[in-house]
């Protein structure tokens, strides 16, 4: 990418950009193309990190391990829906990832846990993404009944309303008495051991 075409889009992604500064920005619009590698930008063509690709970064760079929590986060990223996270989707995605509020993050954890986009938390959901995060023990006969037992913990902790799933409302108020519910069902934002890739926030000129 030419300087002028880089400067210009610096500008414009931090003009709408909350949580970087023109620097952040531009480093990680660099870390962004070095990411995808040499592709020539071709009209029409659509130039971002795929799913693996972007699955990849989460497990390398944050430590993520959980399929279905990653291909979540890749969807709360791909907010086109077009199979690819380009240049904007990477830095506002990026943005709430790591500095977002708190408002924010109970946003992006909420869809990322709700995974049929019906606007709930069901029992069901639960149970899946509880069973995908929870060790299993090999002495244990039935593991499922542990997890479903955790799903009615977690129920009688979080449903205020009592109707048997999650609502934002249950989710936000649950969170806003215990900090450390945000993930309750699966780590979908950044370990803090993890942060942006060194030096690429850093090193000038990159």
């Amino acid at each position: 990418m030419n300087r002028k075409k880089l400067q210009k889009l610096t500008e414009t992604l931090t003009k709408n950009c909350k949580h970087f500064d023109k620097f952040e920005v531009k480093c990680l619009i660099n870390l962004f193309y070095t990411l995808v590698g040499d592709v020539t930008e071709r009209q029409g063509v659509v130039i971002g990190l795929d799913r693996n690709a972007f699955r990849n970064i989460l497990h390398v760079t944050f430590g993520m391990t959980d399929d279905m929590i990653m291909d979540r986060v890749f969807r709360g990223f791909d907010k086109d829906n077009d199979g690819c996270v380009n240049v904007s989707e990477w830095i506002y995605g990026l943005s709430l990832f790591l500095r977002g509020t708190l408002e924010e993050k109970m946003k992006y954890c909420f869809e990322v846990f709700d995974l049929n986009g019906d606007g709930f938390i069901s029992k069901e959901e639960m149970f899946h993404m509880l069973k995908n995060s929870l060790l299993k023990q090999p002495s244990e006969e039935d593991p499922d009944e542990g997890i479903k037992d955790l799903v009615e913990i977690t129920l009688k902790k979080m449903d205020h309303d009592h109707d048997g799933k999650l609502s934002f409302a249950d989710y936000e108020q649950a969170v806003r008495e215990e900090t450390l519910l945000l993930e309750a069902f699966g780590p979908c934002l950044p370990d803090p051991k993890h942060g942006v890739p060194s030096g690429a926030m850093s090193t000038p000129g990159i």
